[in-house]
């Protein structure tokens, strides 16, 4: 159960390109932070991207080009990155320390969810998840894409652990429940689209009560 856990090779290759959803992003780049190793090859992917578009026969764009990247830079506006810390979490990556933070908020005993405010992408966002030792979440699937990078302390599930830097990947194909297995509290980033779905009759029951 133990391991270096990294993204994988697809969602690696649609970072270096720029093609990667807001959120997921973030939480890439929180964990490329951490594992120096990672951003260099990253840095190279895009290097060698830069150089082959340099190789290609230029092509016109469309008319509203400009048009269309003002607007995003313009909905994008407050939120995107700075060379100055939004937040007060001292012991964060440095690319989240970029981002304002909302309140804590209590999701049942030993837990508390931390809403990062990095741009969205429709229903998937960008979560600070902090969970006392020895607690475990329900057991649960995804509605969605869930991607989490340890900033500190330790999880386990029933096939891994992951420590600090390891970055686990999940989907609604499945179904797991960390527990943490550090001394101290388990601090996570995380990208979750729509809402995690809780595994039998209880957890169904707890489900409208869940809400990360």
């Amino acid at each position: 159960m133990t391991g270096r856990h990294n993204p994988s090779e697809e969602r690696l290759l649609a970072y270096a390109a720029g093609t990667l959803s807001p959120p997921e992003a973030v939480v890439v780049a929180a964990h490329l932070a951490m594992r120096p190793q990672n951003d260099a090859w990253v840095r190279t992917l895009q290097s060698v991207g830069g150089e082959l578009l340099d190789d290609l026969e230029p092509e016109p764009m469309p008319d509203d080009a400009l048009a269309r990247v003002l607007a995003r830079a313009e909905a994008d506006a407050g939120q995107v990155l700075t060379s100055t810390p939004l937040n007060d979490m001292v012991g964060l990556p440095e690319p989240l320390r970029r981002y304002a933070l909302g309140p804590w908020r209590w999701l049942g005993p030993g837990m508390r969810a931390r809403d990062v405010h990095a741009p969205r992408d429709g229903d998937c966002r960008v979560i600070l998840l902090e969970i006392g030792p020895g607690r475990e979440t329900p057991r649960h699937t995804h509605g969605g894409i869930e991607l989490t990078c340890v900033i500190h302390g330790a999880y386990a599930t029933e096939t891994a652990r992951f420590d600090v830097g390891d970055f686990e990947e999940a989907d609604g194909e499945v179904l797991h429940q960390p527990r943490v297995v550090s001394p101290g509290p388990c601090l996570c980033v995380v990208a979750l689209d729509g809402q995690i779905e809780l595994d039998g009759w209880l957890g169904r029951l707890m489900q409208p009560f869940i809400k990360l």
